[in-house]
């Protein structure tokens, strides 16, 4: 396996934190780490290490596409959007074991000319669906986007999210803030540290968190039941109608 800057691999080791402030406050991290990886140059393992990192099409957009870059492909021609072969960066978990749970996918799009033209940001919630936003950033990293996806059963589908998502580098820092009329009851954040994706990279971070994604899913559970047993009120998931090019 290659490490990165240009390259087309690297392990991030993350911290990700949720607080929500309203209308009751709490607040949460965890350990965990996300491949950054060239959507062209997928990183090809060592047979050894092949469970515990597989980046699988079934898992993004459609599901149903030949490859990821494909997936993001067909999304973008959807919004009029056409990259000319351009460079894909994405940020993203890899099956490990043969399970994976993404809360946020995130792929930084560029033109033949190596500029950035947009950001992608697929969010999964834990009732197996998916939608993606697009981002047009500033030089920042940030974009506003209206929020339009049911996540949170604590939070209805309204507001707006303003999200920093710059290209990753040595370190990684990315925040989501959900805005509503009553103020910023939520903020998550993702920050990590930049490790070259070696056959011992991989291993060890497999061995301290070998069940990396499926404890994502369960500790999103955790504390929303948690939260529920604190009185929290649970706000119905609406009829969800997927976009055309990520439906299931």
């Amino acid at each position: 396996m290659n490490s990165t800057g240009q390259a087309p691999a690297t392990l991030y080791e993350c911290v990700v934190a949720h607080v929500r402030t309203a209308p009751l406050r709490h607040a949460f991290r965890h350990r965990t780490y996300l491949w950054c990886v060239d959507l062209d140059q997928l990183p090809v393992l060592p047979l050894l290490v092949r469970p515990f990192a597989r980046f699988d099409p079934r898992d993004h957009f459609n599901g149903r596409a030949v490859s990821i870059r494909a997936g993001l492909d067909e999304f973008l021609a959807a919004q009029g959007i056409d990259l000319g072969g351009g460079r894909v960066v994405m940020l993203a978990h890899a099956r490990v074991l043969g399970l994976v749970f993404n809360p946020l996918t995130a792929y930084w799009c560029h033109d033949a000319s190596g500029a950035l033209v947009c950001v992608v940001a697929e969010v999964h919630n834990t009732y197996g669906q998916r939608h993606c936003y697009l981002l047009h950033t500033d030089e920042t990293g940030e974009a506003t986007v209206e929020k339009a996806f049911y996540v949170s059963p604590f939070f209805p589908v309204d507001g707006h999210y303003r999200m920093r998502m710059p290209l990753p580098g040595a370190r990684l820092a990315l925040s989501v803030h959900l805005h509503t009329d009553e103020g910023r009851p939520f903020t998550a954040t993702l920050r990590g540290r930049r490790r070259p994706a070696t056959t011992g990279a991989l291993l060890a971070a497999a061995v301290r968190r070998p069940w990396s994604t499926a404890a994502v899913w369960a500790g999103i559970r955790r504390h929303g039941i948690h939260l529920f047993l604190r009185g929290l009120p649970v706000h119905p998931r609406p009829r969800y109608s997927p976009q055309k090019d990520v439906s299931p």
